[in-house]
């Protein structure tokens, strides 16, 4: 069967998008996309009342009919209706687990990447060496009411002592889910294989209890595969059908519903394996910030769940403290009406920005939601713990130390950033230099903004396990990733090491398409810009003295690089960079980094600077 039509929809907290992916001239493009409120919620309760209106909004946008009455017209008929249709779901919470491991910094924290991975919110990791005593911990559970456990534990054929304790404490405290009386909790057990039996002695009958294979089969191993996909499972099996509607709307679509983050993160991953390229995907929403990442073919999502721009934003203000927002900040103001302007857009989480001084605030917010986001990324993505030598249990217990972090900007080919205050910037300037104030990239890197959050959609299209329209599906999630959902913003490149202020840190000389050639010198503390459209630059970079720009120190680069809407940035902020303390120079200094890209053009008009 060839896919001409697919139809897919991401059911998110507020919002419900709808976007048709049709076939033309050959090749799979965006055709149209819609949106609707959400209706999860009282007075509708029925989630698929949101998903016909924005799928309504579809249908008339493309003038053919996709429904009849109440339902999606599918397979296709003539020219009524699609191939297939797919949705996403973060409505009603999203999906909330709790997971527990022998030794916080090594099975626990394996329990969490899998539970991340798949798109989850954790909101607790339980652990035999985390401190707290057994009442503490069945008190913590019964407060949480999670959606599921994810109990892990033990390598294969290892002592089963503690693992079993953890199940006893779960047993102890008898949780019940958030969603829906009637049920048990789904409990998935990831552990040492020979304590299986015990474990379905404590929780089989007061759980429903599901046996995958050990995430830590060995000390040197991860096997996260299988716990994810039991996730993914059960989060359609009882979550989604506890929450009003989904029952229905599952019975619609063509594959398994996927929670949005674990849909997103399929897409990154994917991309980063097809190109094999190293990839950060940033998705900054309104209470929570998803980073992803894929560095050495490891794949990692962190949830900074209070970290968002309008229900969390007082927590950026709390988590950064207010010189870190102020100096982002290009122009005067009083720290006590900063923290009046943030407190207002708390008090009405979903007003957007009426000046042009309340976006460069807002932006300066983002700046500091991200960054902190991206460290606490920084440290879970990470090298596995526990492996460099033998050890006993007791050694175990005791580490508390990370693993080398994965995360090598020098290594980043690419970083796409998404949500409102990304995807939506007024000028894709703005978003350029709120990915590289935050993320801080080092050597080349491409950037890219999800133009209209797409992603989620494309995720789950590139999951289809039919295998009839796998290889169409994936093909089709590729080409509109790369032809109608990334916006490329261009390369920055950014020399790394210490120089003085004034000194030379890069010389480029840029061969364009048209036959052009230009030279630069980026000297410390600048940056420069060069409108330059998405096209290859064949470009010859000489770093300045000890200065690195990806080869190694004083190593010149002969490469091909990018331009975009934004063009060519050069940073020559070093790494770390510094910002002046001093309010003058500050805002002297940032006033130049925003002429040099033309962040806020009509800032001098409006008497700001």
């Amino acid at each position: 069967m060839e896919l001409r039509s697919i139809l897919a929809t991401d059911c998110g907290s507020t919002t419900t998008k709808a976007i048709l992916i049709e076939k033309i001239d050959g090749e799979y493009r965006l055709s149209v996309r819609g949106e609707a409120p959400t209706t999860v919620e009282a007075p509708f309760e029925d989630v698929t009342k949101g998903v016909l209106n924005a799928v309504m909004e579809v249908e008339e946008l493309a003038g053919r009919k996709l429904l009849d009455g109440d339902n999606i017209i599918t397979p296709r008929n003539d020219e009524e209706g699609v191939d297939i249709y797919i949705s996403t779901s973060s409505a009603g919470g999203g999906l909330q687990m709790m997971v527990a491991g022998v030794v916080k910094g090594m099975t626990g924290e394996s329990a969490e990447r899998a539970a991340l991975g798949a798109g989850s919110i954790v909101m607790d990791v339980l652990a035999s060496n985390d401190g707290r005593k057994p009442h503490e911990k069945i008190t913590r559970i019964r407060q949480l009411r999670p959606d599921m456990i994810l109990l892990s534990g033990g390598i294969d054929g290892g002592t089963t002592k503690h693992v079993v304790e953890l199940a006893e404490i779960l047993a102890a405290a008898n949780p019940k889910p958030r969603l829906g009386q009637n049920y048990k909790l789904p409990v998935i057990y990831a552990g040492n294989k020979n304590a299986a039996d015990k474990i379905e002695e404590t929780l089989g009958e007061i759980t429903d209890l599901d046996l995958t294979e050990n995430i830590r089969p060995v000390l040197e191993m991860e096997n996260l595969k299988p716990s994810r996909d039991k996730i993914h499972d059960l989060f359609m099996e009882h979550v989604m059908q506890q929450a009003p509607g989904y029952k229905k709307l599952m019975s619609w679509t063509d594959a398994p519903i996927m929670p949005t983050p674990g849909a997103v993160g399929a897409l990154i991953e994917m991309v980063a394996e097809k190109e094999n390229i190293s990839v950060v995907g940033v998705d900054i929403g309104g209470a929570t910030t998803d980073i992803f990442s894929v560095f050495q073919k490891q794949f990692n999502r962190t949830v900074s769940a209070n970290l968002g721009m309008s229900y969390s934003i007082c927590n950026v203000l709390a988590e950064s403290g207010l010189k870190n927002v102020l100096r982002w900040v290009p122009f005067d103001i009083d720290e006590k009406e900063l923290t009046n302007r943030i407190g207002n857009k708390m008090i009405r989480p979903t007003t957007v920005p009426q000046s042009l001084e309340e976006l460069v605030i807002e932006q300066a917010i983002a700046r500091e939601a991200l960054r902190l986001s991206f460290i606490q990324h920084k440290s879970f993505a990470v090298n596995l713990k526990g492996v460099q030598k033998e050890r006993t249990i007791s050694d175990a217990f005791e580490q508390t130390d990370s693993g080398e972090s994965l995360v090598d900007m020098m290594e980043l080919d690419l970083m796409v950033g998404s949500g409102g205050v990304l995807s939506h910037a007024p000028r894709r300037e703005q978003s350029a230099r709120m990915l590289i104030d935050s993320f801080l990239p080092e050597g080349i890197t491409q950037l890219a903004v999800d133009s209209i959050f797409m992603m989620p959609q494309l995720g789950v299209m590139a999951n289809i396990e039919k295998e009839e329209l796998a290889e169409d599906a994936r093909n089709a999630a590729i080409e509109v990733f790369e032809k109608d959902c990334l916006i490329r913003l261009g390369t920055c490149l950014a020399p790394v090491g210490n120089a003085k202020p004034g000194a030379t840190v890069l010389m480029a000389e840029l061969k364009l398409p048209n036959g052009d050639i230009q030279k630069h010198e980026i000297k410390y503390g600048d940056i420069i810009r060069i409108e330059v459209p998405y096209e290859p630059v064949k470009a010859t970079l000489t770093p300045g003295k000890g200065m690195d720009i990806g080869a190694g120190k004083n190593e010149l680069i002969e490469t091909t690089i990018y331009g975009g809407v934004v063009g060519i940035i050069f940073d020559g902020r070093g790494r770390p960079m510094e910002i002046p303390s001093d309010p003058k120079q500050r805002i002297s200094d940032l006033s130049k980094w925003s002429d040099a890209v033309d962040e806020y053009p009509d800032l001098e008009g409006q008497g700001l600077e």
